[in-house]
């Protein structure tokens, strides 16, 4: 199994920081892209952010460029998301994503987190 673990999630005000970690462990045999979604109640769980671990290619929700900063460290099967400037609609669950394979599972699978909550509110 691939497991993902988020942290880092809380409250902060409008138009400050935060960032968000999350780290991989289990049977992993490989991960080339991980990322970061999330969802506001009501609404459908969005893409914020991608990273492919290959090439550490980036690509970002046009809502959070600029703002946003994905990152990852390979050798500790980590990825972060830097949020900066955040705003009131920022305010989501954030869900680690992670596509790969299980060391005896040849099957290239989406493996969820559980969520971290950020709530951006004065």
């Amino acid at each position: 199994q691939v497991q993902l673990v988020e942290s880092g999630g809380g409250l902060v005000q409008p138009g400050g920081s935060l960032r968000v970690s999350c780290v991989a462990s289990g049977s992993i045999r490989s991960i080339s892209i991980m990322g970061w979604y999330r969802q506001a109640p009501g609404k459908q769980r969005e893409l914020v952010a991608i990273i492919i671990d290959s090439s550490g290619t980036t690509n970002y929700a046009e809502s959070v460029k600029g703002r946003f900063a994905i990152s990852r460290d390979n050798a500790k099967n980590t990825v972060y998301l830097q949020m900066s400037n955040l705003k009131a609609e920022d305010t989501a669950v954030y869900y680690c994503n992670a596509f790969g394979q299980g060391l005896t599972d040849p099957i290239w699978r989406n493996y969820w987190g559980q969520g971290t909550q950020v709530t951006v509110s004065s």
